[in-house]
């Protein structure tokens, strides 16, 4: 595969395993070409193309001719300059590394990562909370974290590969909604009874096991073991958290446990306001299952994997 199928096939599979729907992401992809149809001349020339065929911002090849074919991948959680030297380390030691794939994102997919978060609207809405009262609640905190990006340094990885000649790209909800839409189904299949029965059943997946090994498996937050589960929201995908409002508002809707990547200290006390319980799964582990998912089709088309930064590599197919 060249680097541009590998960016075409990540894409294809984020649409694949989207919790809005395919339907939803091409009316989205539409409005998009609309909007830039409407654009003036002068205009388009700073336009993403990208955007036309990609829904989510946060997933670029941020370096690195579309052309190249890839034998042999780099990829992490986290890809840092300390990676991208990995990554020439590598090369001298007689496995030159192709194309790196960080999947938190790095460069312009770092900058553009607030873009993704109306994914949440829909998810919110998806468990009972009106549409409109999603896109209130979402509207000040997509705001929140777009600021918050503007002064960080988003091109230091992009800049050491560039430097080094090594391609390198971002695949972030592509890979989260992997990973979302892999547990909710497991969740509705298996229907847990308690908060308890929900970390066994993270337990039994492979990545969850091992990071309990490493004292960063499953945890109750907001709850405890005996607590009846009721209607469980896998909140895994949309760029990072969400609006601290959503919890009463989720709980109005009848949900009644979150299970979630990580959660902030502020988040986790408006859940418990909210009488909301909430389990950790794990980070490392939860972006490792999304990644996993992605990499296996990439492996059975003869890519070689090499995982760093966080990984923890198992194979399904």
């Amino acid at each position: 595969m060249n680097i541009r199928e590998i960016y075409e096939y990540v894409i294809a599979r984020g649409i694949e395993k989207d919790p809005r729907g395919a339907n939803a992401v091409a009316a989205q992809l539409e409005r998009e070409k609309k909007r830039y149809t409407d654009l003036k001349e002068e205009d388009k020339k700073d336009y993403d193309t990208d955007r036309l065929v990609n829904p989510y911002s946060d997933t670029r090849v941020l370096f690195g001719d579309p052309e190249i074919q890839v034998r042999r991948m780099l990829v992490g959680v986290d890809i840092e300059v300390g990676e991208v030297l990995l990554a020439d380390r590598l090369a001298e030691k007689g496995k030159p590394v192709d194309l790196i794939m960080s999947h938190h994102p790095e460069g312009k997919a770092l900058a553009g990562l607030h873009d993704v978060m109306h994914l949440q609207e829909d998810i919110l809405a998806r468990f009972g909370v009106p549409i409109n009262v999603a896109e209130g609640i979402m509207a000040s905190r997509i705001g929140e974290v777009k600021r918050g990006l503007m002064p960080i340094n988003h091109n230091r990885a992009v800049d050491a590969a560039k430097i080094l000649g090594i391609p390198i790209m971002s695949a972030h909800t592509v890979a989260d909604n992997q990973v979302a839409t892999f547990l909710q189904e497991i969740i509705e299949q298996e229907e847990p009874k308690t908060l308890l029965d929900i970390v066994k059943l993270l337990k039994t997946i492979p990545e969850y096991a091992e990071a309990v090994k490493n004292n960063a498996g499953p945890s109750i937050v907001v709850g405890s073991k005996e607590r009846r589960a009721g209607k469980v929201l896998v909140d895994m995908t949309g760029g990072t958290s969400g609006s601290q409002d959503a919890y009463a508002k989720l709980a109005q809707a009848g949900v009644g446990t979150l299970l979630v990547m990580h959660i902030s200290e502020k988040h986790r006390k408006e859940a418990e306001k909210n009488h909301v319980n909430v389990i950790i799964a794990g980070h490392m582990a939860s972006d490792s299952v999304g990644m996993n998912l992605l990499l296996d089709g990439l492996v059975q088309q003869g890519v070689e994997i090499i995982p760093c930064a966080g990984i923890i590599r198992h194979k399904r197919s």
